[in-house]
């Protein structure tokens, strides 16, 4: 006697079809494998390379053949509803991950609001809408704390492939991160009136962004900062509340450039040698400090903005060794 598979999971097979966008004949092939696997649990005597599954796709009635005949048992038809049932769901699944994947992966490069739902060992799952994401630990902004439920902007770094199956990157400690935020926070920059032109970080205590604007009567930096600062600090906020923020003028000259990537420090005096992308860079003694940075941050941050290599120097230090070279000829007079 014939299995017969309920009529309502012949519905189910057409109504995933058609909502998820999956072939039936994909669905009934994979209905077809799960039964045979059914009846091989209690039958593992018999070889699956002889046995064939046909699955009526209009009344879901399914059965098993060997050498053209009939051999479904008695009472398998429930065996069989369950399987395809089983199956059914799983696509369902399937369809659903595929499709949210498809949507996050042309999101990657934006940011993303996002809620910590647990920890996982050294990395962080975060309930980012419709999906969970992973932020790995070398993600994290150094010192950060984290709290369960706690809500945060992210940074959707890239889809990637585990031996779990691929999951969503997310990061806090990328330079993404805070143009995405400038994007959200300054309305110039959205509507492209100010351009981004680069951004480097050390994650946790400095950033150096570099915006341009060729419209008349829009200071790109101005507008990045905003009235007295709340703008630069609206994104300080969302970063941790710690790390500081230096907007400069992206200039096409390089040795401009340069000058402000190196702020704070002022009256500095930058030769550019362009072929070998180095920069020679003499500041007074009072600025060296402030252009160098605590253990060479500030002239880091600056050498990967701009692109050149760069040494600084002070700037009297010849100035000093004429005055003594002067002084010791007046004395032997």
């Amino acid at each position: 006697m014939p299995a017969i598979v309920r009529s309502e999971f012949a519905l189910a097979l057409n109504q995933v079809a058609t909502e998820r966008g999956l072939d039936p004949s994909v669905v009934l092939e994979t209905i077809k494998s799960a039964i045979l696997a059914a009846y091989r649990k209690d039958h593992s005597e018999e070889d699956l390379k002889e046995l064939m599954v046909e699955v009526d796709p209009e009344n879901g009635q399914a059965r098993i053949f060997k050498e053209n005949q009939d051999i479904t048992p008695a009472g398998f038809g429930r065996i069989a509803a369950q399987t395809a049932k089983q199956v059914i769901l799983q696509k369902i699944r399937e369809s659903e991950k595929k499709a949210i994947l498809e949507d996050y992966s042309s999101r990657v490069g934006t940011i993303v609001n996002g809620m910590i739902l647990r920890f996982d060992g050294p990395n962080v799952i975060v309930n980012i809408g419709r999906a969970q994401a992973v932020m790995p630990s070398q993600e994290k902004i150094p010192h950060e704390k984290y709290q369960l439920n706690q809500r945060l902007s992210f940074y959707i770094k890239e889809i990637r492939k585990t031996k779990q199956g691929e999951e969503i990157i997310v990061s806090r400690a990328h330079p993404g991160l805070v143009e995405g935020l400038f994007k959200r926070e300054v309305p110039e920059v959205a509507s492209n009136a100010v351009t981004i032109k680069g951004v480097v970080r050390e994650p946790g205590s400095r950033t150096k962004i570099a915006v341009f604007s060729d419209q008349r009567g829009i200071d790109p930096v101005g507008s990045c900062v905003g009235q007295k600062g709340v703008r630069v600090q609206a994104v300080i906020g969302e970063i941790g509340g710690q790390e500081k923020i230096d907007v400069i003028q992206w200039s096409e000259d390089p040795a401009q450039f340069i000058t402000a990537a190196l702020s704070p420090a002022k009256e500095i005096k930058v030769t550019v040698k362009k072929r070998e992308k180095t920069a020679q860079v003499k500041a007074d003694t009072d600025q060296l400090s402030l252009a160098i940075g605590k253990e060479g941050q500030n002239v880091r941050l600056a050498a990967k903005l701009t692109g050149f290599k760069i040494d600084i120097e002070p700037k009297k230090a010849a100035k000093k060794s004429k005055v003594k070279k002067e002084t010791k000829k007046k004395s032997k007079k």
